[in-house]
């Protein structure tokens, strides 16, 4: 049975330098689906402009794939980038089912949703890729930052293929993998 095959990426803030290059990386990993965990358009007023910020092209650049994307809402989304934008925007959380496991998609920057024991949480907001073990049982992965991102670590997007996650950065270079499902 063939796995779909997920790009998974967070904060891009607009950047249409990192977004070309998230397109670009879409395309070489073949995938299925983006799933965006938000911060798509505004760089927010703690960010200094990422470089190449122009969230005009970015919304040129999203809007063709909306078939192919899910997307949570960021603490920095608005309903007006939802007027512009052709898929929806505005959820504070999603879940999408993976060969019989679920991802609870969220930005990450709120409290009190309804996450299950079993749930593979994927989150973005601190811009720090992470795969942590939670004690009330679910699994908590971020994928760091597309333009922004912080702690030294690289400008990145997580990839979930044939039951594995593989952290990467735009340039295609594994630096972390976690076989979660399969």
């Amino acid at each position: 049975m063939s796995h779909p095959t997920y790009v998974i990426a967070s904060d891009i803030h607009g950047s249409a330098f990192f977004a070309q290059e998230l397109m670009e990386a879409f395309e070489r990993e073949q995938a299925d689906e983006l799933l965006l965990l938000g911060d798509i358009l505004y760089h927010g007023p703690r960010n200094a402009l990422p470089l190449g910020y122009n969230p005009k092209k970015v919304i040129e650049m999203l809007n063709p794939m909306a078939d192919k994307i899910t997307c949570v809402r960021g603490n920095c989304d608005a309903e007006v980038d939802q007027m512009v934008l052709s898929f929806p925007l505005m959820a504070d959380y999603r879940t999408v089912a993976v060969n019989g496991e679920t991802l609870f998609l969220t930005h990450g920057h709120l409290e009190g949703l309804p996450i299950e024991p079993d749930y593979i949480v994927l989150q973005g907001h601190t811009h720090v890729p992470l795969c942590q073990h939670r004690p009330e049982g679910w699994w908590l992965l971020n994928p760091g930052s597309v333009s922004i991102p912080k702690e030294d670590s690289p400008h990145s997007y997580l990839l979930l293929k044939e039951g594995t996650f593989y952290w990467k950065t735009l340039g295609g270079e594994v630096y972390r993998t976690a076989p979660l499902f399969g």
